[in-house]
């Protein structure tokens, strides 16, 4: 390679799945000391999170939503349940399924997690926040699809 070729070549920051990844930790650490307070992870807190929005709804419902393998999401939903915040049980219409309901203290922690989404320590206006968010779930969405339809 000459030092044509090296300096022609893309920088780490020209990454745009750098810029998601790093992001992402970005994201965690902020989180942080809203969850240790919580004591939830963050996994833990999406989790509750698609049970405020819905509801009583199966594992595999709440996988999807997630975007998490049954094998990954089983032990976070039994960690909750040990916590308190959640119930598992068999569905009675179909015993293969688990679905998984907030107990009123899963539904109460709404109250104290609910200030966190981080869009004023994000440094961006509200309508820019909401554009940022949208563009890259419809990214996210693209790429999914572009696997599946790779395999």
């Amino acid at each position: 390679m000459t030092d044509k070729t090296i300096a022609k070549a893309p920088k780490l920051a020209d990454f745009l799945c750098f810029a998601i990844y790093s992001a992402n930790l970005a994201y965690g650490r902020a989180y942080k000391p809203i969850l240790d307070e919580l004591g939830l992870t963050y996994t833990q807190y999406i989790a509750i999170v698609a049970l405020w929005e819905h509801d009583n709804q199966t594992v595999s419902s709440l996988g999807e939503k997630l975007f998490l393998e049954s094998n990954t999401l089983t032990p976070i939903l039994k960690k909750l349940e040990a916590m308190g915040y959640l119930r598992r049980q068999r569905d009675a219409a179909d015993e293969r399924q688990v679905v998984v309901s907030l107990t009123p203290a899963g539904r109460r922690l709404r109250e104290k997690a609910l200030p966190m989404n981080l869009v004023k320590e994000s440094g961006l206006a509200p309508a820019d926040f909401a554009k940022i968010q949208k563009a890259v779930s419809a990214l996210r969405d693209n790429l999914i699809r572009a696997a599946k339809d790779a395999d």
